[in-house]
């Protein structure tokens, strides 16, 4: 028996080399500090919880859920957005319910795309996007993101055979692995480019809820005429602290959401309901826990950016997400830094070539431990010899 030549296609998991780096320095008895992970480290709130464990008991919630999901979790989705950026969404025609948003992001391409069409992927970006072209049997390009452009695609540099072949280009905002925000201006402009040349767009906003310095991330569908050609996924991993949960939706566009409606009819019956139930109570009630989630991670930013500084490691704070995007010292390249780091420090951080080649030359560091494991974490580095 063979693999097939799709799952033979599939790029290399990045981060399993990772969690093995981590665990067998681990196992040898070392103190690690890991920022090179993305899970969140602080647990549901607890009004969620209850949601879950009260749905759990009602028997109902024990058969097949619609296969669409519950209205009551649609209606949750268009209520969310009207209340958080002003934009209406349809429940019945403009809402899918996903496994998690990296499910959705996977199966876009198979609903949209023929074999041996293209898209169009950032770089850096998250590694898994790579996963669903690949699958769909379709080809990409990559387009830079520049620290000299914000970390935003630069829509002229693009070659034009590129994007009058491109079918669908995928963008992230609050950024992974940069940090970067991007601003109503730049979603109006995505929104004619991808009118002018036929591209749908999906935006994965993953970190919606991220921002700092008093600013709130920018939906792409505050853009007007964004639902014409694209839909944006939202997860509750994030922002709620729900990744073990794996539960998101996409909104947008009605043919694309009918497109991914359609590919889960034959891949699910949808998930959980008492899940579905919970992330009703998350979407609809009480939100001081988002505010202090993000005000957690404003401070850890602050603090690690403090002391990243004093040991002469400059870097550009990050405007969302919960990661920092830090440029590697001279004479390494991403990979041997970040091995270097984990060696000599005992602190583990993501390699930017992971992301992209445009990656190589960063490090991402998540904000995801305490302010003072943070600190610690840079002190160790400040000790060895690269900043002394």
């Amino acid at each position: 028996m063979e693999y097939s030549d799709r799952l033979k296609k599939l790029p290399v998991q990045f981060f399993a080399s990772l969690v093995e780096k981590v665990n067998k320095a681990k196992a040898e008895g070392r103190d690690i500090i890991n920022l090179g992970q993305g899970n969140p480290d602080q647990p549901t709130p607890a009004h969620i919880v209850r949601a879950l464990q009260s749905a759990a008991e009602d028997p109902e919630m024990h058969q097949y859920s619609p296969f669409r999901g519950l209205q009551e979790l649609k209606n949750a989705a268009a209520e969310f957005y009207q209340r958080e950026y002003g934009v209406e969404i349809d429940p019945n025609t403009e809402v899918a319910i996903l496994f998690g948003t990296k499910t959705g992001l996977v199966e876009l391409p198979m609903c949209l795309l023929n074999e041996g069409e293209l898209m169009l992927l950032p770089d850096p970006g998250y590694p898994d996007y790579l996963s669903g072209a690949v699958l769909a049997n379709v080809q990409y390009e990559l387009f830079p993101l520049k620290a000299e452009n914000q970390f935003l695609p630069d829509y002229e540099a693009i070659p034009s055979g590129q994007v009058e072949a491109a079918k669908l280009m995928y963008l992230n905002y609050p950024n992974n692995p940069t940090g970067a925000t991007a601003d109503l201006a730049f979603f109006e402009e995505t929104v004619a480019f991808a009118k002018e040349h036929n591209i749908s767009i999906l935006h994965d906003f993953a970190y919606g809820a991220i921002g700092f310095d008093g600013k709130k991330p920018t939906s792409f569908l505050q853009a007007e005429g964004a639902k014409d050609i694209g839909v944006e996924m939202y997860t509750l991993s994030k922002t709620y602290n729900m990744a073990g949960w794996r539960v998101g939706f996409a909104v947008g566009n009605a043919k694309i959401i009918s497109a991914l409606n359609l590919i889960q009819d034959h891949l699910y019956v949808s998930l959980f309901p008492a899940i579905q139930k919970a992330a009703v109570a998350a979407l609809t009630e009480e939100q001081q826990c988002v505010e202090e989630l993000v005000s957690r991670y404003e401070n850890r930013r602050n603090a690690l950016m403090d002391v990243c500084h004093s040991i002469g490691w400059n870097a550009e704070a990050p405007t969302g997400s919960f990661f920092a995007w830090l440029p590697v010292p001279n004479g390494f390249t991403s990979e041997e830094f970040a091995d270097f780091l984990l060696e000599k420090a005992d602190v583990a951080v993501a390699a930017g070539k992971g992301f992209g080649e445009y990656g190589e030359g960063y490090v991402r560091v998540g904000l995801l431990v305490d302010e003072e494991r943070l600190v610690e974490a840079i002190e160790r580095i400040g000790k060895t010899e690269v900043f002394k």
